[in-house]
């Protein structure tokens, strides 16, 4: 059974093939911002992200007509609850759409499989995606009657290394609490408790620590001066595309930051050291929304390659939990596993509802 695995982020496309458990071969391409900068939206995407898609087959010999099963990162459409669900017309529009709120690029690893699905006429699913809604009540609510905060994270790797973890600990997922940060391209902070996401920051939609393409946390009325003056359409790019590192240097690539830092660019080095102590800051909160009964904190996500970054949460945050770091992700091994389990009848994928989790509270 060959599954081939679409995973599209903000700064990279994955590609992975799978013949049941087995790596036939995984390949990540870089796509630094004024590459990705060039496209008018997400969607306007598409093509040159499937051509990569079909690149990393090509360059590694594998024909798309022999794929089994299609496999993609989602979220956009409306939000869901976790586990595996299949794609179909309904979610492909809807993700096209932004029916959920939000625009992220692992919508498009659904349209993906979703296009090649129905091309060759084969099974296509989509595990965990980045809108996955578990918040609790209290985390919803804001200062503006009828806004409510919006679940929008990396749950499929915050999920997938929380499950390892615990594991690694003899206990199960669901009967732990961790805080879960995922560094990369995007970053995200979530408090996990017993199995449930209960709270965590907004990554695309301009909440917890500014990243390699997003503005992050601003204060609301310097938020409302730059749109007056620069267009909301600007604003809305600085969310997931061309905020944090693209705004101060104009790259993504944060090797090439990091190597500013490393050599002593007083620019780099302020915003580098910004950048991680946001995500401290931000993992102190999750803290207080676990009451302090945390039993790790675990750092996943490409960024964790630069070793300053663990040193600096460990400072910071060890007070709190042990630190324990995963360097990468997990996410194309959990889309894998949890679609082979639906496939070898070890448990059921779910249709897309067409609904939202969250639709109001009853005194609405």
């Amino acid at each position: 059974m060959k599954l081939l695995i679409i995973n599209p982020g903000s700064t990279s496309t994955k590609v992975s093939v799978f013949d049941d458990e087995d790596e036939v071969f995984t390949e990540s391409v870089f796509h630094d911002a004024p590459v990705l900068l060039r496209y008018g939206s997400t969607n306007d995407q598409l093509p040159f992200r499937t051509e990569v898609v079909l690149g990393c087959l090509s360059r590694h010999g594998v024909r798309i007509e022999d794929i089994d099963v299609f496999v993609g990162r989602g979220g956009c459409a409306y939000s869901q609850r976790e586990g595996v669900m299949r794609i179909d017309k309904r979610l492909a529009d809807d993700t096209a759409a932004d029916k959920g709120g939000s625009d992220h690029p692992a919508k498009l690893g659904v349209m993906m499989a979703y296009a090649f699905g129905t091309g060759y006429g084969k099974p296509m699913y989509t595990v965990d995606p980045t809108n996955v809604d578990e918040l609790c009540d209290e985390a919803r609510i804001t200062g503006i009657k009828g806004v409510y905060k919006r679940a929008q994270s990396h749950v499929l790797n915050q999920k997938g290394i929380a499950r390892l973890h615990a594991a690694s600990m003899g206990r199960r997922y669901e009967d732990c609490s961790f805080i879960v940060c995922h560094i990369d391209g995007g970053i995200t902070i979530a408090a996990h408790s017993h199995g449930r996401m209960i709270d965590g920051t907004e990554g695309a939609g301009g909440d917890g620590p500014f990243t390699p393409t997003r503005l992050g946390s601003i204060p609301i009325m310097e938020t409302a001066r730059y749109a007056a003056a620069h267009g909301a359409d600007t604003l809305e790019a600085m969310c997931s595309r061309s905020g944090g590192f693209v705004s101060h240097f104009g790259t993504s690539d944060s090797d090439a930051i990091h190597r500013l830092v490393e050599e002593g660019d007083p620019h780099a080095m302020a915003v580098w050291s910004a950048m991680v102590y946001q995500i401290a800051k931000s993992i102190g909160s999750m803290a207080a929304v676990l009451e302090g009964n945390v039993d790790a904190i675990l750092l996943t996500g490409g960024l964790m390659r630069f070793g300053d970054i663990e040193e600096s949460i460990r400072k910071r945050c060890g007070w709190i939990a042990p630190v324990y770091t995963y360097r990468g992700e997990v996410e194309q091994e959990a889309m894998r596993d949890e679609v082979l389990k639906v496939i070898r009848g070890e448990k059921e994928a779910f249709d897309y509802s067409g609904v939202p989790v969250f639709t109001g509270f009853g005194w609405e």
